[in-house]
């Protein structure tokens, strides 16, 4: 039974290694470990000494502040606030044109009766029809008799009567609209003091509701901005919290106030509602689809290697890793700092970090990621998304083209000044107080800029180790002469350590003309030749006055001992544990060239029926990059020029014409990516160069030589 066990957890064990070999797994792999780590990150919080309480639940333990704090009880600052807008009263404005086309509607109506009254063309009947129609209200037929039978100018002086009785009601501060009806009953009492006849007091009463409105109107904006001064007017509450201070005790029922204080002091941890946590894992899906998707769209090559896909992963975790300790320092003695800690997060890290190691597409894409996910951790502040953005693109392009050590220093600083910047900017734009954002925006910034440098510093040759990277940084290490590997070039092989420094200077003039890898092909030169440690004395540039070995061997030997120099090239490089593009220059410099003189040596003697051109061949392959035909042009030319009796400028150029011609021809570069305007441009580099180290110089005579 055990034995059946044992096989079983063999064989499981067996297909698990199978199936975590198969790029589709992995790179599921890499998706899972991203999506996991960052909703960890974003959605929880890691500080197991805070508390979760809610109001109305009752302590189970006694808690005590561990710090003494002063801060504002912002519900009971509220409470206040709302209680002195609620004081102010509403403002209202009067509106003069009302009350004038009041008295014009009542002098309307008026006048038009008093017309009819003197029309002596209609008889009685026609008068009451009359001023039925004329009239905007119903009066009974005895009311009308009784109007027209008023004296001549009673009714204008009833108008004149009503005009007065309106201005005072609607004078200042006016009638609102909900005082309609007090006011239309105040006109009413004083139209009956008027001692009017029924008739006329029944008119007045009708005119008056039929035309009476409200002349003053709520003033929103005026109300608002007095509400507002009154808030502003109120100073915050403030609670003092000293060390040791019971907050709570175990029993007691939790208040607003309770989780106040446990906030000020950096106790209290609520629980993220299940709504918000499901919205972080959308919206952490959504990105890790974004990012996966742009990579095998646009860097088909970078996602189907699932190594590449982890680096990237581990680097944005990395970097909201580092975020999450930043939030986590307690910075409340402070005045708002707690409120700017996102300033300091080293989003640039991130960028500049993949920048180097890919290239500066694939780095925007991981600011972006990097950067909304710093604002989702900080509470959906979109102040630290745009900040965290600008100083990521900052990072990307200002090591974009590494040539130097120093430009990371530069880079790093470039960072801070952008990190500087844009939290002033920000700050400036969402109100923060200027005693607050100066020493906090600077000095944050700073922060950012070091700690970006700082990371990316420490983490490269870290990536590099794990995932078998090769970064321009490093490729400027193996630039140094300071390297074994080149000093032993130098001390036991010192014509091909000289040989490879101009060959190196001849590349990365090419390399920079034509925006190849500048790093890769300075670096590959002065390894190229690694292999000749070897057997220094069986190439000619490290004979120096010895007798060539050669003339006392078959060319088949000599071919072999030549060509073997790739092959133990290559060893070295593996032993010495340098980079995979460093030992494809290696392999690749020669390609599959023919040693000529060996070859025609082989022609000339007593066996040339037996002679087979391939065995006179470099065994290959053949440049497969840019910068690996980059250095074998750069190789040949070198050693063509150098075998110049009297390198005159125009006979350079023909030569370094011929050479690139020559390699074009034997289909040295048919594996490669350069074309005919690369070739172009790589001759008139080389020419430039060479033509600054064999330049003519002047003959001195003995006479002259003595004067010195």
């Amino acid at each position: 039974m055990f034995s059946r066990l044992a096989d079983s957890a063999s064989s499981l064990s067996a297909a698990l290694r199978k199936a975590f070999k198969e790029p589709r797994v992995r790179r599921a792999g890499a998706a899972l470990f991203l999506f996991v780590a960052l909703t960890l990150l974003v959605a929880f919080q890691f500080y197991p000494e805070r508390v979760s309480l809610e109001v109305g639940q009752v302590a189970q333990r006694t808690i005590k502040a561990p710090r003494s704090v002063v801060f504002e009880d912002r519900a009971r600052t509220d409470e206040l606030r709302r209680e002195a807008a609620n004081r102010v009263p509403k403002m209202y404005d009067v509106d003069a044109k009302v009350l004038e086309s009041i008295k014009e509607d009542i002098g309307e109506v008026v006048s038009a009766v008093s017309l009819i009254m003197k029309d002596q063309n209609r008889d009685q009947a026609a008068k009451e029809t009359a001023v039925k129609e004329v009239l905007p209200f119903a009066l009974p037929p005895e009311t009308v008799r009784t109007l027209l039978e008023l004296p001549e100018g009673r009714l204008k002086q009833l108008n004149r009567e009503l005009n007065g009785l309106v201005e005072q009601i609607m004078g200042p501060p006016g009638v609102r609209q909900e005082d309609i009806a007090n006011a239309e009953k105040a006109l009413g009492d004083r139209i009956g003091l008027l001692q009017l006849e029924a008739a006329e007091e029944l008119f007045a009463r009708m005119l008056i509701k039929h035309t009476l409105r409200p002349n003053s109107f709520y003033n929103a904006a005026r109300t608002e901005l007095l509400q507002r001064e009154a808030v502003e007017a109120v100073e915050p509450v403030k609670i003092t919290v000293r060390t040791g201070e019971k907050i709570i005790g175990e029993g007691e029922v939790v208040t607003q106030e309770h989780i106040a204080k446990l906030q000020a002091v950096g106790l209290y941890h609520s629980r993220l509602p299940l709504g918000t946590v499901l919205g972080i894992f959308f919206v952490v899906l959504l990105l890790i689809f974004s990012i996966f998707y742009y990579l095998y769209r646009q860097h088909r090559a970078v996602y189907l290697e699932p190594s590449h896909l982890l680096l990237i992963s581990v680097v944005i975790v990395s970097v909201l890793l580092v975020a999450k300790f930043i939030f986590a320092v307690d910075v409340r003695q402070w005045a708002g700092a707690t409120t700017q800690l996102g300033y300091a997060v080293p989003v640039a890290a991130a960028g500049m970090l993949i920048a180097i190691l890919y290239d500066s597409q694939i780095a925007l894409m991981t600011v972006i990621v990097t950067s909304i996910l710093t604002g989702l951790m900080t509470d959906n502040q979109l102040r630290f998304t745009l900040v965290g953005f600008l100083t990521g693109i900052t990072g990307v392009y200002s090591v974009s083209r590494l040539s130097r050590r120093g430009d990371l220093v530069k880079a790093s600083l470039y960072v801070s000044v952008a990190a500087v910047l844009a939290a002033l900017a920000v700050g400036l734009s969402t109100g923060t107080p200027l005693r607050v954002l100066l020493p906090l925006g600077i000095g944050l910034g700073l922060v950012n800029g070091l700690l970006s440098s700082v990371l990316t510093n420490g983490a490269l040759p870290v990536l590099e180790y794990f995932f078998g990277m090769t970064s321009p940084v490093r490729l400027l290490e193996l630039s140094n002469p300071g390297e074994l590997l080149l000093k032993r070039l130098l001390m036991e092989a010192p014509g091909t350590y000289h040989h490879s420094i101009i060959v190196g200077n001849l590349g990365e003039a090419a390399a920079e003309a034509i925006g190849a890898d500048l790093l890769a092909v300075r670096a590959g030169a002065y390894y190229h030749d690694i292999g000749k440690l070897r057997r220094p004395y069986f190439f000619m540039e490290n004979q120096m006055g010895h007798d060539n070995p050669h003339e006392k061997l078959a060319p088949n030997l000599s071919t072999l001992i030549i060509t073997s120099h790739v092959k133990d090239g290559a060893e070295f490089a593996r032993d010495y544990k340098l980079p995979e593009k460093i030992m494809e220059i290696i392999e690749q410099h020669h390609g599959t060239s023919l040693l000529n003189y060996f070859y025609q040596k082989a022609l000339e003697s007593d066996q040339k029926d037996v002679v087979n051109e391939n065995d006179f061949r470099y065994p290959g392959p053949k440049p497969q990059t840019r910068e690996a035909a980059i250095v074998m042009l750069a190789d040949s030319v070198e050693a063509a020029v150098r075998s110049m009796n009297q390198a005159m400028p125009g006979q350079v150029e023909g030569l370094v014409r011929r050479v690139i011609k020559d390699k074009l021809h034997d289909g040295q570069l048919d594996e490669c990516a350069l074309t005919f305007r690369d070739l172009e441009i790589i001759a008139a580099a080389f020419t430039r160069v060479l033509s600054g180290i064999f330049h003519s110089r002047v003959e001195y005579t003995r006479e002259r030589q003595e004067e010195k």
